[in-house]
């Protein structure tokens, strides 16, 4: 059971719906943003996310964004709608394998908490089977932004994506071999109390393309992958949510049906790409200063994506009140 501020508690209960489930928008990207749109204008970057933040956040429990050119998106949110900051500089460390992460430089846990956010997000690139002097430092950093995040009262989103660092492709079949283990012994991990985490944004154990019925080759049957789904909620005690990882929209929901079906004990979801993605392309066509294309794509396909999400969600996910404790 995670033990909480009652602080905390109203801060969840602002990024949660009614029914206490987590139903986020992401849009905290910022170097694949830019590649999906054409742009390495700051203005242009800041204009898209205003308006996926106006159009969307209405269907929206609350949106992840970005210090960097997420604030204006912050400001135009559904009044509704809770904010999460990320507070991680984007990527990794390219010069080197072992993706540490680093933190922005002119933010803290305190100035995101003025800034009007509900919760502090970092996103860490983890190998559970690396280098241990690699993964100490790692620990450290997940260590050190929890420390700030109790001190300043605020809830801490920890977002795990994993790796191998002897395979290149975490989308090939010899990393769907390995990735249940890589992702649910991170969830372990990290849900120790040391690290001080409230809630946990992950991955799904399995790659579905490799799943029968859902790919082209199969690794899993149905019932082995709904087992592994099983596996990954007795994990970890703490409120966890999934992430689309850049999937289509489709396949993000029948991945969540399966979860749901496997007796997941997840509580909502961190969805971005698999939402708005497909709107990049008709944003870069459009001419500076008239983005009514992308605005109308935003309020038909964009909701459509996020209310049968919704309904997904509703019909599979579970309240993070069950697994929390106010003291």
């Amino acid at each position: 059971m995670l033990k909480i501020s009652k602080k905390k508690e109203e801060k969840l209960l602002h990024l949660s719906n009614d029914d206490k489930i987590i139903t986020a928008l992401a849009i905290d990207q910022r170097g694949s943003l830019k590649k999906m749109i054409g742009s390495e204008v700051d203005e242009v970057l800041e204009e898209f996310k205003v308006l996926v933040s106006q159009e969307l956040t209405p269907y929206a429990s609350s949106i992840l964004l970005d210090p960097e050119y997420g604030l204006p998106a912050s400001k135009v949110r559904d009044k509704d709608c809770g904010l999460i900051l990320a507070y991680e500089e984007t990527g990794y460390d390219a010069s080197s394998e072992e993706r540490y992460p680093d933190l922005l430089d002119n933010w803290s846990a305190l100035r995101i908490k003025e800034e009007g956010a509900d919760a502090v997000k970092i996103l860490l690139y983890y190998d559970i089977d690396a280098d241990p002097v690699i993964n100490d430092i790692k620990h450290a950093f997940v260590e050190r932004v929890g420390s700030e995040c109790e001190a300043e009262d605020i809830p801490y989103f920890l977002e795990i994506v994993t790796y191998d660092t002897k395979i290149q492709d975490t989308k090939s079949r010899e990393y769907a071999e390995v990735k249940a283990h890589k992702v649910n012994d991170a969830m372990a991990l990290f849900s120790d109390e040391r690290y001080k985490v409230d809630v946990l944004k992950v991955e799904v154990p399995v790659n579905m393309s490799f799943v029968e019925g859902y790919g082209d080759e199969v690794l899993y049957t149905k019932e082995e992958a709904m087992a592994l789904f099983k596996e990954q909620s007795g994990k970890t005690h703490l409120p966890f949510i999934f992430l689309s990882a850049g999937v289509s929209a489709e396949l993000f929901q029948e991945t969540i049906k399966l979860a749901g079906e496997a007796g997941s004990s997840f509580n909502g979801v961190l969805c971005g790409r698999a939402t708005w993605k497909d709107s990049t392309a008709i944003f870069a066509e459009e001419s500076e200063g008239d983005h009514s294309k992308t605005a109308e794509w935003l309020k038909d396909q964009g909701k459509a994506n996020i209310d049968a999400l919704n309904e997904v969600i509703a019909a599979t996910a579970q309240s993070w009140a069950d697994k929390v404790e106010v003291i």
